[in-house]
């Protein structure tokens, strides 16, 4: 077959294929556009997922009739004032977005300039351009795309539904949307009610509100503060609370210079600082600008503008590492709030339709607000009247404390907290109150501490704050001089399967560094010689399993110390105070000040918070006191 060049139109349509991948990527160069034309408002319309159409209106600074033309013509931009292509301020420069939209869609654009008395409309079909007439339209720029890939029908098999392609358009636009914070968007889909985010202030306060305006109010407050500057690169935004995390990276919004980027670089930085916080399985949310020297980044390796290429790759991964861990681990113990949001969420539940003062007997439903505890096998009350009602439960509280409050015949539940519950069982010093996580004043159902501080309640699940505890102190010896043993009496002998046996065997260095000496004994069988101190009278035999089970999981290819701390986590998990056991006041504080001291003490190495804070006023409002 001869050599031959191609007709433009085809041209035109290959090199869409690289820029125009989807609907959103094609919304996205528009958005871009405007938001590069000093836009401070832009309204954006999608139907169909963008394939029937995508509208894009802002008032920007507009286009005349010749540079109307231009704008369609491959290798057009007003977004580089020289030749070097280091020095790029803008978010694109291409000038390949439009030609290639209009290739594989039909096209119009009406741009109007401030200082122009009308407006000027151009539209491209199919590749073929018409030529530029008079229109209507206020100062700025309308661009629409409609029937997309209509010249190309076989990129339409590749698309995937409607409400996919929507929600890939609306996650593009969110991005920008969080770029820009002093940009107004108004954002309309034809699956979902119409949304605007107000343009914002410029600066760190602007920025968290659009944050919780793109983002939710959870996702606000529910991140904390990040600031950080190492050798001309600075990295500012919000890191997410490891209690509030997602099952995907999709909710990790990064930008470069205000370039929204999906970057392995970035990305594997912030894992690497939530490594100790989160399990692999889990992803934190965050919102982080990255601002340095133009020339210190390549922002041109990929057509669609989504990866970036660092001069000094380490510089920046080490600034979002120690940025994120200083921030993660400063300042006193926090976790998630949305788990006493929730709880309040019942304060706002209407009871006048459940119960009235002013009722006779007879008129209270027993049916719909009386429900009998898990495990009572009697039956529900009827319509039988106040005075039939519940009026008494037996506790088995320590002495007989707190029996028989009220009269009547009672139903003899024999309700019966594991430990002593009663307030004056566990004075509170004046001066734990002021501290962060206050004082203990009773433990529930052997798992839970309940502590008083001066403005609320804490509610901390004791074996996963121990196990926090736990780890840190493993890691904190690993760091200065190894981990202490523990020499058994008689060597623990623990069956498994031949080939777990096996696999654990292999890893016995590992496991050596860590305090835990082992050695096979015969097929299908461990001996344990030595175990850490720190667990103490941990369930050797358990955790040897555990690790047994997990041991295919420890990836080669990961940093001696990586798999040394994975091996720690479930060590800590072993070692830690059980769910189930009884504690003492006086341990039980022991924990909380422990917990204060603790890195990363507000959850456990599994991500889950290690305790719950629920202010006096949440509680006043579950009462109807506020």
């Amino acid at each position: 077959m001869p050599l031959r060049l191609l007709p433009s139109t085809l041209v035109d349509r290959i090199a869409a294929g690289e820029v125009v991948e989807r609907p959103a990527a094609a919304l996205k160069e528009i958005v871009e556009n405007a938001l590069d034309a000093g836009a401070s408002r832009v309204e954006i319309v999608i139907d169909g997922g963008g394939r029937r159409l995508m509208r894009v209106t802002d008032d920007g600074s507009g286009m005349n009739a010749e540079e109307l033309a231009l704008a369609v013509e491959r290798h057009a931009t007003s977004k580089l004032d020289g030749e070097d292509l280091l020095a790029i301020h803008t978010l694109g420069f291409r000038g390949e977005a439009l030609p290639s939209i209009g290739a594989v869609a039909r096209l119009s654009i009406t741009s109007r300039p401030r200082e122009a008395d009308s407006a000027f409309e151009i539209r491209v079909e199919g590749g073929v351009k018409s030529p530029v007439r008079p229109a209507a339209l206020g100062f700025g720029t309308r661009v629409e795309v409609r029937d997309l890939f209509f010249a190309t029908p076989a990129r339409l098999k590749f698309l995937k539904s409607e409400r996919a392609e929507t929600a890939a358009a609306v996650d593009a636009v969110k991005r920008l949307a969080l770029a820009r914070p002093e940009v107004g968007f108004t954002l309309v889909t034809d699956d979902r009610p119409p949304v605007t985010w107000p343009a914002r202030a410029r600066d760190p306060a602007g920025q968290r509100a659009r944050i919780a305006d793109v983002l939710g109010q959870e996702a606000g407050g529910n991140a904390l503060d990040v600031e950080g500057l190492r050798e001309g690169a600075r990295l500012s935004g919000l890191a997410g609370l490891p209690t509030y995390s997602k099952a995907n990276s999709l909710s990790q919004y990064l930008f470069v210079n205000g370039r929204p980027v999906r970057d392995k670089v970035l990305i594997g930085a912030i894992r690497a600082a939530y490594a100790d916080l989160l399990p692999s399985d889990r992803h934190p949310v965050t919102a982080l600008f990255l601002d340095l020297d133009p020339r210190e980044v390549d922002v041109n390796v990929h057509p669609a503008k989504t990866e970036v290429r660092f001069r000094d790759a380490g510089n920046i991964r080490a600034l979002i590492v120690r940025t994120l861990t200083d921030a993660l681990t400063s300042g006193a113990p926090r976790t998630t709030s949305t788990a006493a949001d929730r709880l309040t969420q019942f304060a706002r539940r209407d009871f006048s339709t459940d119960y009235r003062p002013e009722a006779r007997p007879g008129d209270y439903d027993w049916s719909r607000s009386w429900a009998a505890p898990e495990g009572f096998a009697g039956s529900r009350p009827d319509h039988a009247g106040l005075s039939e009602a519940p009026s008494r439960f037996d506790f088995d509280l320590p002495d007989g404390a707190g029996r028989g409050f009220g009269g009547g015949s009672g139903l003899g539940l024999g309700l019966a907290p594991s430990a002593d519950a009663r307030a004056n069982a566990a004075p509170a010093a004046p001066e734990a109150l002021e501290r962060p996580l206050g004082a203990a004043r009773a433990q529930l159902h052997e798992t839970y501490i309940i502590a008083q501080t001066n403005d609320g309640v804490v509610v901390i699940d004791q074996h996963a704050a121990h196990e926090r505890i736990v780890y840190e102190k493993l890691k904190a010896a690993m760091e200065r001089d190894g981990l202490a043993r523990q020499m058994l009496l008689v060597p623990l002998v623990v069956e498994l399967d031949p080939s777990e046996a096996a696999r654990l065997a292999e890893r016995a260095p590992a496991l050596e560094k860590l305090g835990l000496v082992i050695e096979p004994f015969g097929a299908g069988a461990l001996l344990v010689r030595e175990v850490p101190a720190l667990l103490g009278d941990a369930d050797v035999s358990a955790l040897v399993r555990e690790l047994a089970e997990h041991a295919a999981e420890w990836d080669d290819a990961l940093p001696l110390e990586r798999r040394l701390l994975h091996i720690a986590a479930t060590m800590a998990c072993h070692g830690s105070v059980r769910a189930g056991r009884r504690l003492r006041v006086e341990e039980m504080n022991a924990l909380l000040r422990e917990m204060e001291e603790t890195p990363n003490a507000a959850q456990c190495n599994h991500g889950r918070p290690t305790f719950v804070t629920l202010a006096l006023a949440d509680i006043e409002r579950l009462f109807a006191r506020r």
